[in-house]
């Protein structure tokens, strides 16, 4: 499979000392949040209904006609500072005409204007789709948060409507461990996140360690939080989920990269707890915590409605419709709505842009993060 992965990036490598998905860098550059980042929405069919998923709700048997993609492409032409995209779902892959006539080309489009790409996968389908990915795509994106295919099977068609043979899951399995095992062998940057919920927060090592032997180059954690398909699964106490973050970086292999992503802990806190928890993973190697880009420099389109969202699965309205809009257009508009302020801070002092809009609501209704400064 060498072969496949022939075209190499033209610029630096994704590392802990650049994620080009952190809206931070870019912030400093010019000084405000701009439209960075543009994450695409290609379907709305997958072949499993995990009970965690973000977008559960979104989630069809069939569906539309997408946007042309001529149109798709006019409007990434016009976002005057795009650094990268991202390709959702559901499955992105679910069907292969999708990945040969919109997935491939919006993924050469990247490749040759130097945008960063992201795919957001199950890898569970023919390898030969991820396979055709493979010589334009930056970051293969999966999910992971199981020990075994009991987990994988508990968790990930809770949501059918009709019972899936456990048979049918096993093979699910299996296929994708060895997807991402034989992908990464084979050079696929492949960032396998895990949520941080109740049934994961006491197996997180375990976990760990998984992802470390299929070859992932990197290990996503964020904590999980009411929206969709999760909108009415238990919550965990502020309490569960620092502990749970102590525990994976006790046991965690060093070596490997570890992105923490909408942690709820900030510098800002006057709590000890928090401010012990922030100072470790400061200082733990190969560490790093990810500003969230949703709110601050990402926007999601859906390319059946053409509904521009400021993130996929928020509550927030559609701010406006790229079949009329230029995006940049409605990204300042964004900046001009009222739930903007409530997460638009920034702290130099903590490197830190703040509470997105889903932990600003579970955990900090009340608090209002732009008057405090870093204490740690």
């Amino acid at each position: 499979m060498s072969e496949l992965f022939a075209i190499q990036p033209p610029f630096p490598e994704i590392s802990p000392q650049y994620d080009p998905w952190d809206p931070l860098p870019a912030f400093r550059r010019y000084g405000q949040h701009r439209l960075t980042s543009v994450e695409l929405t290609v379907t709305n069919l997958c072949n499993m209904r995990c009970e965690h998923c973000a977008v559960g709700e979104s989630l069809t048997l069939s569906e539309g006609i997408r946007i042309p993609l001529a149109d798709v492409l006019r409007r990434l032409d016009e976002v005057e500072h795009l650094e990268t995209i991202s390709i959702t779902g559901g499955e992105p892959s679910f069907h292969e005409q999708t990945v040969r006539d919109y997935i491939v080309p919006l993924l050469k489009y990247a490749r040759e204007r130097g945008v960063r790409s992201q795919i957001n996968s199950n890898l569970t389908l023919d390898i030969s789709r991820y396979e055709a990915l493979a010589p334009y795509l930056d970051v293969m994106h999966i999910s992971f948060n199981y020990l075994n295919v009991d987990d994988f099977y508990e968790v990930g068609f809770v949501r059918s409507e009709r019972r899936t043979p456990r048979a049918s899951a096993v093979k699910l399995y299996e296929r994708m461990i060895d997807n991402t095992r034989e992908l990464s062998r084979a050079g696929m940057f492949v960032s396998a996140e895990s949520m941080i919920n109740y049934r994961t927060h006491d197996k997180l090592v375990g976990i760990h360690r998984l992802i470390d032997e299929m070859g992932c180059r990197r290990h996503e954690v964020h904590p999980m939080y009411p929206s969709a398909f999760a909108s009415n699964l238990p919550v965990l106490s502020l309490d569960q989920t620092r502990q749970a973050v102590h525990r994976l970086l006790d046991g965690r292999n060093p070596e490997l990269w570890m992105l923490f992503g909408t942690l709820p802990f900030y510098a800002c806190s006057f709590l000890e707890e928090d401010q012990q928890i922030i100072t470790r993973l400061r200082g733990e190697p190969n560490v790093t915590v990810r500003n969230d880009p949703d709110g601050r420099n990402r926007l999601n389109v859906n390319l059946f409605t053409g509904d521009v969202y400021v993130t996929d699965f928020s509550d927030v309205p559609p701010l406006g419709n790229a079949l009329t809009d230029r995006l940049d257009e409605v990204f300042a508009r964004w900046k001009e709505h009222p739930l903007y302020s409530s997460v638009g801070c920034y702290c130099p002092g903590a490197n830190c842009c703040g509470p997105n809009l889903l932990v600003a609501d579970t955990y900090y209704k009340d608090v209002d993060f732009s008057t405090r400064r870093a204490i740690v």
